[in-house]
């Protein structure tokens, strides 16, 4: 199959936004309208379209960073997945005609590394790995394999009985002590109980500051979800959530007051999102990593088990020119 790679520009927006949603994979990190929150100059755009006579089969998001005096492509690197998004009916055969493409194009552009963190199997209408099997054809190694955790939303039982006894005795604590959750729209003061426990416990910021929280509502307003969890009037916990594509909601951000901490309101937080996504009939939750380059982190992976959630590859991808 004979692949053409046109590079992005603004006139083709409309195009990869509809290709995107309707893609096997596509996920809200590969929409321009979520990677545009990004303020311009903080990354170098290098977004490719891949085309099969002249109809769109394939899009990488993606930007452009020198390294160490060489230059790498990263597949993205203001978003948490990128990766080749490609439509549900792409074969075998066409995925790693795409994948030897790819490598062939960017070998002619004084690229020295791709770099690609694929989204897991979770976000996929349609599992399977043709795509992780086409870039190694083609030379691609792992960089890193996380984990993720992912509640699977397909209940056959009451939600509450699969939790691990600690978390069902901690939800009814909450319960118990008037802890109630709701959607708000108040990101505002959900920022501050973020930024106040990311601060005290690691002595970091949050990924997005709040204006470009804020931002991001305005670009994806059915998208972005805030959940919090209050005592009367004072928010106490909180979790901002990222519709991700029909299939899969993200838990981006959790974070509650240390001096709330005995009313268990994260407990509850999870408790009721899960029951707000299964009732929106999304199949899949996904709580974040537990590790970071491949160190897992064993009391937050256990805590994320206790809500009956398991780990799931979000692996990085590598080749060198």
């Amino acid at each position: 199959m004979h692949i053409e790679i046109e590079e992005y520009t603004e006139r083709l927006d409309t195009e990869w936004e509809s290709f995107v949603e309707q893609a096997n994979n596509g996920t809200v990190f590969h929409l321009q309208r979520f990677l545009n929150y990004h303020p311009p100059g903080r990354f170098v755009n290098r977004h490719l379209l891949f085309r099969k006579n002249r109809k769109l089969v394939a899009v990488l998001p993606a930007i452009q960073r020198e390294e160490t005096g060489e230059m790498a492509l990263i597949s993205h690197g203001g978003a948490s997945y990128g990766g080749l998004v490609v439509r549900e009916e792409l074969g075998i055969k066409d995925t790693v005609s795409l994948a030897e493409r790819l490598v062939e194009y960017l070998s002619q552009c004084d690229i020295s590394r791709i770099v690609i963190t694929q989204p897991p199997l979770i976000y996929y209408r349609l599992p399977n790995n043709y795509i992780d099997f086409a870039l190694m054809h083609c030379g691609f190694t792992y960089l890193k394999r996380e984990l993720t955790s992912v509640i699977n939303l397909n209940y056959q039982d009451d939600i509450l009985s699969t939790f691990k006894n600690e978390s069902r005795t901690a939800v009814r604590k909450a319960q118990r002590l008037g802890v109630v959750v709701k959607e708000t729209d108040d990101l505002e003061g959900f920022y501050q109980v973020l930024k106040q426990n990311l601060k005290m416990r690691h002595n970091v910021n949050p990924t997005h500051s709040l204006d470009e929280l804020l931002k991001l509502r305005r670009l994806l307003p059915d998208r972005v979800k805030q959940f919090s969890a209050y005592i009367k009037d004072t928010q106490i916990a909180g979790m901002t959530v990222f519709v991700c594509n029909p299939r899969v909601v993200l838990a981006f951000y959790i974070s509650h007051r240390e001096e709330y901490q005995s009313y268990r309101a994260v407990n509850l937080l999870f408790y009721e999102v899960i029951r707000w996504a299964v009732a929106q009939g999304y199949k899949f939750l996904d709580l974040g990593t537990f590790t970071l380059n491949m160190v897992p982190n064993w009391g937050l992976g256990r805590f994320k088990e206790n809500f009956g959630a398991k780990g799931y590859f979000r692996d990085v991808l590598q080749k060198r020119l």
